[in-house]
């Protein structure tokens, strides 16, 4: 979860405008309001309204563009896999009833003390893990066998924890150890053995569905009374790493179904120079649509469902 506090972001595609709510924090994708809970514990703002915007970010930019949809694909897949996960650990939603200027794309969920580790589970080497692979044949300080490419099942998933950067920077992958010294040891050991039973559940969840869940990050916050609890979006294509099983090949291309349209425009054909460090240009229109579908596309393949807005 996107936690309160200021951040310097684009106001695209944003509703403090529309809803006449305490506005809290901006996210790079996600809106966080003071709100009632709904069993009317508490005192007025107890409770948080987070509302999950039609924003993009790519490569630590949030682009001046949006995907029509995006926010309410990602809360209710969300929603979705917090059902499928409900035996295994508890999640922040307290309702989905919420004003009509942003129903079904947010919720009505608890204040949590956010865990300030991102939680990783790898099922598959890619991404910076294949990158730190290449220099050490391991993955945060998890050894890892000779002959790995691109792509590669590994022998068994693993939990590759990092520190959470401040808006505009890089998440830094740690080793377990390091980690620890941030949560303890026995806060440390839940946060692994949550994570990988999530994605343990969601690996297998997806493969029955023609889709390799390569690997997932996790936000995880504690209640007042200790209780872990699974906050933020979950398992959508923003959080996770999904492949098309039928065309999955180890050290081939690896098409996932998220913003990848976007990034290869900007790499290839905007003409943007990722290092100058100016802003990447707006996105046209067909990218953004191809780009829409890829989200749709992964909703209704895992939910069984079509996508309403």
């Amino acid at each position: 979860m996107d936690e309160p506090g200021s951040a310097s972001v684009p106001s695209l595609g944003g509703f403090a405008g529309v809803l006449d709510l305490p506005l809290l924090h901006v996210g790079k994708v996600r809106e966080l309001y003071a709100y009632d809970r709904p069993d009317g514990h508490g005192p007025a703002g107890s409770a948080l309204l987070m509302v999950a915007t039609d924003r993009i970010s790519a490569f630590d930019f949030v682009l001046d563009s949006l995907v029509p949809d995006k926010g309410a694909v990602l809360t209710q897949l969300s929603q979705w896999w917090f059902a499928q996960l409900g035996d295994l650990v508890e999640n922040h939603v307290l309702s989905t009833e919420v004003p009509e200027a942003v129903r079904g794309r947010a919720v009505v969920c608890e204040r949590l003390e956010m865990v300030p580790v991102e939680c990783v589970a790898r099922g598959y080497l890619t991404g910076s893990g294949w990158v730190e692979y290449q220099q050490s044949r391991s993955v945060c300080g998890v050894p890892l066998p000779d002959g790995l490419v691109d792509g590669s099942r590994l022998p068994e998933p693993i939990f590759t924890p990092a520190t959470k950067a401040a808006f505009g920077e890089h998440d830094e992958n740690v080793d377990f150890a390091t980690m620890v010294e941030t949560t303890g040891q026995a806060l440390g050991e839940q946060l692994r053995d949550v994570t990988l039973a999530v994605y343990g559940r969601a690996e297998a969840v997806a493969r029955e569905r023609g889709l390799v869940l390569a690997d997932t990050k996790l936000e995880l916050g504690r209640r007042a009374d200790g209780t872990l609890v699974l906050a933020d979006e979950v398992l959508t294509p923003d959080s996770s790493r999904y492949w098309d099983a039928a065309t999955w090949a180890p050290g081939a291309r690896l098409d996932s179904f998220d913003k990848q349209f976007v990034r290869n425009w900007l790499l290839h054909e905007s003409g943007w120079d990722r290092g100058s460090g100016a802003a990447p240009p707006p996105v046209p229109a067909q990218v953004l649509a191809d780009t829409r579908q890829r989200y749709l596309d992964a909703y209704e393949r895992l939910t069984g469902t079509a996508f309403s807005a």
